[in-house]
C-alpha cells in the first residue's frame, strides 16, 4: 500500500520543494497538503491512516511548539517531524522532547531528507547531532505541554485564536459558533492551564513559543465576565 505523507507548510514554494524530494525518495506516496493550521487539523482528521506528517515550525498559527504538543495528544499514531528554518540546537531538541520524531533544517539536502523520512518511517527517530548536545526542554515547560494537551481541540483552537489577538466576538464568528460558548471555552482554557484571566493563559501558553521573549499579551475584551 502506497504511504499517505502530510506536508503542512504556509511557503507554496517550499510545499513545492518537499513534494519534489518525497516523490524522489517515496515515488509511490500519497501526498496531502495543507497551507494554515486550520487546514491542518481537518486534514489530519480526514487521514487517520496518515504514515508521517512533516510539520513547519513557524506555521502561522502553530505557536511554536504548542500545535506538535497537541497534534501528538489527540494523533498520538501519526509520526511528526519537524521541517524549520529554525536550525538552533536548542529549538531542534524542543521539538524532539515534545514529541517529534525528527527535525529535518529547511537547508538539508534532498539526500538527508531522505535519509531522515525513511529512519522515521521504519519507526526510528532522526536526531540531528546538534540537538543532542543541547539542553533539555525545563520542567515549566513540560508542565506546560501537559496541560496544553489536556484540552480539546475546539478549546485549543479558542486558545491559538486568543494568541492572535482575536476578542470573543471574532473568535465566535471564525468558529461558528455564539459569545456565549466562546466563554465557556474561555473557562475550561483558564481552569485547565491554571490561569485567572485571557493575559495569563496566552502568556503560560506562550511558554510553548519558539521565542518566549516575544509573546505579547492580548487585547482586554470588555465582553468578558
Amino acid at each position: 500500500m502506497a504511504q499517505t505523507i502530510l506536508v503542512a507548510d504556509d511557503h507554496p514554494l517550499f510545499r513545492e520543494a518537499l513534494r519534489g524530494a518525497v516523490a524522489r525518495t517515496l515515488p509511490a506516496a500519497r501526498l496531502c497538503e495543507a497551507s494554515d493550521t486550520a487546514s491542518l487539523y481537518v486534514l489530519v482528521e480526514a487521514e487517520p491512516d496518515a504514515d508521517l506528517l512533516l510539520l513547519d515550525l513557524n506555521m502561522p498559527g502553530a505557536q511554536g511548539f504548542s500545535a506538535l504538543v497537541h497534534l501528538r495528544a489527540q494523533h498520538p499514531q501519526l509520526p511528526i517531524v519537524i521541517v524549520s528554518a529554525r536550525e538552533e540546537p536548542s529549538v531542534m531538541r524542543r521539538a524532539l522532547d515534545h514529541g517529534a520524531m525528527g527535525f529535518i533544517p529547511k537547508s538539508a539536502d534532498t539526500q538527508v531528507l531522505g535519509e531522515a523520512l525513511q529512519r522515521v518511517l521504519d519507526g526510528d527517530r532522526w536526531i540531528p547531532a546538534a540537538a543532542s548536545a543541547a539542553p533539555a526542554a525545563s520542567a515549566d515547560e513540560h508542565d506546560v505541554a501537559a496541560r496544553i494537551r489536556d484540552l480539546t481541540p475546539q478549546q485549543f483552537r479558542v486558545l491559538q485564536m486568543l494568541g492572535e489577538g482575536m476578542l470573543n466576538k471574532q473568535i465566535g464568528y471564525e468558529l461558528g459558533v455564539s459569545e456565549a460558548t466562546v466563554k465557556a471555552h474561555m473557562s475550561a482554557i483558564l481552569r485547565k492551564l491554571g490561569a485567572s484571566n485571557r493575559t495569563q493563559a496566552v502568556l503560560i501558553a506562550g511558554r510553548l513559543a519558539v521565542d518566549p521573549a516575544a509573546v505579547t499579551a492580548p487585547p482586554v475584551d470588555v465582553e468578558d465576565g
